[in-house]
């Protein structure tokens, strides 16, 4: 997606909400909408949604893995266990 190609302004979104969000959902596209010329909101399809929050929270994950195993909290077998639960999460996705 090229963010620039997908920027409207309220107006268009307010006079076209029903055809935007079935193009949104359908296409799995992010809408900028702006209001005075400033960008002020995303319309999301909610897989894409869903799918962005189980990546940060992977990412949460290898961050407090990553500190704890820095401060002696987990000893190196942990990581064994780490990439099992990583790799059951992708799995699901």
């Amino acid at each position: 997606m090229m963010p620039s190609e997908d920027i409207k302004p309220i107006s268009y979104f307010k006079a076209h909400a029903s055809e935007v969000i079935k193009d949104v959902s359908d296409n799995r596209k992010t809408l900028i909408i702006t209001q005075n010329g400033e960008a002020k909101v995303i319309v999301q399809d909610i897989r894409s949604f869903e799918q962005s929050q189980e990546s940060l929270a992977l990412l949460k994950i290898l961050e407090l893995s990553a500190n704890n195993l820095k401060e002696g909290r987990i000893n190196l077998d942990g990581r064994r266990d780490l990439a099992d639960l990583l790799q059951r999460r992708l799995l699901r996705s």
